[in-house]
């Protein structure tokens, strides 16, 4: 985590530890407020929520989640604060449809199934965007939505800022004088759609929420945003393949759990797979790189070859074998620097961006799945007949 996130977390943990010793707390919630009371939009923008899988990010005392699981919403309300989280589990100790979860954003997001809905009620801004939007985008399902408000102008009047870079604000406890100066990302609307546009989501809305006192300048953004219902991938990088590497195999992993795929340094999500050696065949060169990539182990009479993808990148002849294992033994392990985070991904809820040749294969084993990717031939084997007449385009 970085040092202005855990500066972040300590003075909330000590706000909650304030709020803990107070005999004051906050009354349940009535109106549905984006930070300023009387102010903006309220519950309606979420839609309905019954029978949803709902995240709250930031969720302090937990009003606003206790709200959506009394409409029938099935809620996590996250938060990295322990005395926060200790607030809420005082407040709601046995509420129906409400989990309460201590712990950082980005870890649950990467551990937890994606969502029908995650929001924030001004939590977002304290989170480094670079780090927290990868999750968030993997975090929904395909075609579901994503709410957060944040910080526009502070109530000295300082709007925001022009590049992605964290501030000091103040918080200040309730009750006293004190204050404490915290980070914030406090974006220029337009950083914020391009960063998330940039991560794979598209924006719906953004609506101004302002004080309704004349004479406080204190402003809100409301961002309105969904994951595409296709899944985008890319190159690594502009750059095409070194030519000894034009011959590899796409390992496809499918169990009960899904399909395993891996995070690459670049920022891509992908199977295992890795350039074919001299001497090897097809099958030995996907049990050697399924070893050595993730620690499976998986036997010959496990390995089914699909065909052969055949594209060009760069002026290089880029030809890719896709494989099928659904029996090993193991667990997967990051045992390469350059690709990790292995985990089983439900193929209704794919990752984004996946690495092109990695979509490429995925979609010459299953057809149906809603991947875009530059065109490629695939000759099927005999064996796999049911995809003799396949080809991208």
């Amino acid at each position: 985590m970085l040092d202005v996130e855990k500066e972040i977390g300590e003075i909330w943990t000590v706000y909650g530890r304030h709020q803990l010793g107070r005999s004051f707390d906050l009354p349940e919630l009535g109106d549905w407020a984006w930070d300023i009371p009387q102010a903006g939009p309220g519950i309606d923008v979420l839609g309905e929520v019954a029978g949803l899988r709902v995240l709250d990010l930031g969720a302090g005392v937990g009003r606003h989640a206790a709200r959506l699981a009394a409409l029938g919403a099935d809620v996590t309300a996250v938060d990295a604060s322990p005395t926060q989280h200790q607030r809420a589990l005082a407040r709601y100790p046995d509420t129906p449809g409400l989990r309460l979860v201590c712990a950082d954003a980005v870890t649950h997001l990467q551990e937890a199934d994606p969502y029908d809905l995650v929001y924030s009620v001004s939590g977002v801004p304290f989170l480094d965007p670079h780090r927290l939007l990868p999750a968030l985008a993997n975090g929904l399902k395909p075609g579901r939505r994503l709410l957060f408000s944040a910080l526009h102008t502070n109530s000295h009047g300082l709007g925001p800022s022009e590049s992605v870079t964290a501030r000091p604000e103040i918080l200040r406890l309730p009750g006293t004088d004190t204050e404490h100066r915290v980070h914030m990302w406090v974006l220029e609307p337009r950083l914020w759609e391009d960063l998330l546009v940039d991560h794979g989501l598209v924006v719906d809305t953004v609506t101004t929420i302002n004080s309704p006192q004349a004479d406080q300048p204190l402003s809100y953004r409301l961002y309105a945003a969904h994951r595409p219902e296709r899944i985008p991938s890319r190159p690594r990088t502009t750059a095409p393949p070194a030519p000894h590497a034009a011959l590899g195999v796409g390992i496809i992993v499918h169990g009960p759990d899904g399909v395993l795929l891996g995070r690459h340094r670049l920022g891509t999500w992908e199977v295992p797979g890795g350039s074919v050696e001299p001497g090897e065949t097809f099958v030995k060169a996907v049990i050697r790189e399924l070893a050595e990539e993730t620690g499976l182990i998986a036997r010959p009479d496990d390995v089914q070859v699909l065909g052969t993808l055949l594209d060009h990148v760069g002026g290089v002849l880029r030809l890719t074998v896709p494989a099928l294992v659904t029996r090993w033994s193991g667990t997967p392990r990051e045992l390469e620097k350059t690709i990790g985070s292995w985990r089983f991904w439900s193929l209704d809820a794919l990752p984004q961006p996946l690495f092109e040749p990695s979509s490429q294969c995925l979609t010459a084993w299953r057809q149906d799945l809603p991947l875009d990717h530059t065109p490629a031939d695939f000759q099927p084997y005999n064996h796999n007949a049911r995809h003799d007449t396949w080809h991208t385009g």
